[in-house]
């Protein structure tokens, strides 16, 4: 069964930092592009950052020199470090694993709360 285990949600002031972790089990990770997505109140989810297989990296250009995404492929885990927080980041956070173009593998999410 697998299974991707979002964590390191909260609330925290603008400016401030987040790691959230994504741990997964059933598959290793290494071999799926590993994405993080984020969905706000009333909105569409969106893609907030990918790991390729190959290390390659893409950021939305929301996030681009505030977040990184990092995995670590001993924990099989993927982690997505959030600095400058913005009380826009607020959403709920998802991890996908995929091989193809569409997630194969979703989380239940994380709460990330920014407050201003």
């Amino acid at each position: 069964q697998v299974q991707l285990v979002e964590s390191g949600g909260g609330l925290v002031q603008a400016g401030g930092s987040l790691r959230l972790s994504c741990a997964a089990s059933g598959i290793t990770s290494s071999a799926y592009v590993m994405d993080w997505y984020r969905q706000a109140p009333g909105k569409q989810r969106e893609l907030v950052a990918e790991i390729s297989q190959g290390g390659r990296l893409n950021y939305a250009d929301s996030v681009k020199g505030r977040f990184t995404i990092s995995r670590d492929n001993a924990k099989n885990t993927v982690y997505l470090q959030m600095n400058s927080l913005k009380p826009e980041d607020t959403a709920v956070y998802y991890c996908s694993a995929r091989i193809l173009a569409q997630p194969a593998y979703w989380g239940q999410g994380t709460q990330v709360t920014v407050s201003s």
